[in-house]
């Protein structure tokens, strides 16, 4: 039997080996970085003005991947990412007319990676965001620090330790919820190191930044104040022309749509923001000082949350090194959706008189600068435009990516982050889950990518949300907005959706379209198999 298992393992690595991405002995270890409401432009090396040194310095010595995609939303995609099906296969998003959703409950045979890596040696770590059904612990990971307070980054009410409430021994003044989702990361590698160095590890880093409300610290604020004050408009072609310049794209830059403001009304919430809030990405020189003004601060408080993520990168980055684990673990980092058009007030109010993006105050990015985040794509977060489901992708492994710097354009979505992490760390995915046949997951292995860059292939990548959606078979990907007909677009070379090809290529639209319907049924039918309630 050892035998047996020694010959599998030795045919792993050969496997991998062959294909160009060098193992050393141990298993490699896994650190998955997530960050929410992130726009595609707003990493330094993605195109941004943003100081970015640590995530840039990764994709500098690793791969970004140009067409990486996730679910426009942030608990559709978490659920995605860490069981490798789309989020209505699992319950964990709408299907027309069966439930789920944020609310949904997983089916038994859908259980989260963590469960996987266990009887391989794996230990599993989570810090930051859940939004995920079920309890923390009881989904294979052995230390958690959960953020359930989504409403502002100065306090820690209501967060959990190992799915306990959190009462400190001492009140931290300074309080910022970013660094403290990178203080337990770097706490429970700390520990790892200490006692079960002999195991590898899965580490789920998921910092709730740069959602709303905008909060940051007053030095990050600073380093920005006055950069947005020429405006959205100007930012999108600053953005665009360094994209272009470092190869990222073969398009043309979207147009702003100044007629779509956010997904979700709240007028109520305009009255509250008072008369610098905007609703519509409108043409910059339009606006009053005060709008101006605003709006280019709410994008410095953006800006500020992004560089603080980055910061804390570092400080997770550095005890990987400390503990000499750096060279043998898989870092990705991505975003859950795009940024955001949203503008709302809710948890502890909005203050008009406090400082903008301290404690007291509510603010939302809204849609102007959203637009530039989101560049050079069209809409925002919930749509399943190219705005709304692009995310940067960064892999970082020195011991196993040997490329430097270089990009990756194969279409991926996250999905595609199970397989991937299974595959390196040699766990053959059961057949059967606590009784129940696991289907087949859509998601595809980005391993053969790490060589070169080729084109994954796959039948198609598909999205449904809040009544927005789309398909993506080759470079052709069928869209539309909830209540809009379809329209085509060729990706090839114009990923900002401006050129509808749907009349002049009815057959192609037609044959996508059903592609999408034989799809969306084959996920009712999945479904129907095992009944299971949704938590309510």
């Amino acid at each position: 039997m050892r035998l047996f298992s020694f010959k599998i393992t030795l045919l792993v690595c050969l496997t991998i080996f062959m294909k160009g991405i060098s193992l050393s002995a141990k298993k490699p270890n896994f650190l998955f970085i997530l960050v929410d409401d992130m726009g595609y432009s707003d990493l330094g090396c993605y195109g941004s003005e943003i100081e970015t040194p640590n995530l840039d310095k990764l994709a500098a010595n690793g791969l970004r991947y140009s067409q990486f995609y996730n679910t426009g939303r942030c608990w559709p995609t978490r659920g995605s990412l860490l069981t490798g099906y789309y989020a209505q296969q699992i319950r964990r998003d709408n299907l027309p007319k069966r439930g789920g959703g944020g609310h949904g409950k997983r089916p038994t045979w859908a259980p989260l990676l963590p469960e996987f890596l266990k009887p391989a040696g794996y230990r599993s770590y989570h810090s930051g965001k859940w939004h995920i059904d079920g309890k923390v612990l009881d989904a294979g990971f052995n230390r958690s620090w959960h953020v359930t307070n989504q409403d502002g980054f100065f306090s820690h009410n209501a967060n959990l330790l190992d799915g306990k409430r959190y009462h400190p021994t001492k009140v931290n003044q300074d309080y910022y919820s970013t660094t403290a989702t990178a203080d337990h990361a770097i706490e429970f590698l700390q520990e790892h190191q200490q006692n079960h160095a002999d195991q590898p590890f899965f580490q789920y880093l998921a910092f709730i930044a740069p959602h709303f409300p905008l909060h940051a610290k007053p030095e990050d604020i600073a380093k920005y104040q006055d950069r947005y004050l020429s405006g959205w408009d100007k930012l999108r072609e600053e953005r665009f022309a360094k994209q272009k310049k470092i190869g990222l794209h073969k398009t043309s830059l979207s147009a702003l749509e100044p007629e779509i403001g956010p997904p979700h009304g709240h007028p109520q919430a305009i009255k509250q923001l008072g008369s610098g809030e905007v609703n519509r990405p409108l043409p910059w020189d339009s606006l009053t000082d005060e709008q101006k003004r605003f709006q280019a601060t709410k994008m410095a408080i953006h800006a500020a949350m992004i560089d603080r993520v980055d910061q804390e990168v570092g400080r997770v980055i550095q005890q990987l090194k400390t503990m000499g684990a750096y060279e043998n673990t898989l870092i990705f980092f991505a975003s859950d959706n795009g940024a955001s058009a949203e503008i709302m007030v809710r948890g502890g109010g909005h203050d008009p008189d406090a400082p903008m993006g301290s404690e007291k105050t509510y603010l939302c990015l809204g849609p102007g600068f959203s637009s530039a985040a989101n560049t050079p794509f069209r809409r925002h977060k919930t749509w399943v435009h190219e705005g709304g489901i692009s995310t940067p992708l960064i892999a970082h492994w020195p011991d196993g990516i040997k490329a430097k710097g270089e990009l990756r354009h194969s279409p991926g979505h996250v999905i595609d982050i199970v397989p991937t992490i299974l595959e390196l760390a040699g766990v053959e995915k059961p057949k059967v889950w606590k009784g129940r046949p696991i289907p087949e997951a859509p998601g595809k292995s980005l391993v053969s990518t790490f060589l070169e860059d080729r084109t994954i292939q796959r039948e198609s990548i598909w999205w449904m949300h809040a009544g927005n959606r789309a398909i993506r078979q080759g470079n052709f990907k069928l869209v539309a907005a909830k209540g809009d007909p379809w329209a085509l677009y060729d990706l090839s070379n114009d990923r900002a959706e401006s050129n509808d090809l749907s009349k002049q290529m009815p057959d192609k639209a037609k044959a996508l379209e059903n592609t999408w319907n034989q799809q969306t049924q084959s996920f009712i039918s999945l479904l129907q198999l095992e009944k299971h309630p949704t938590v309510k």
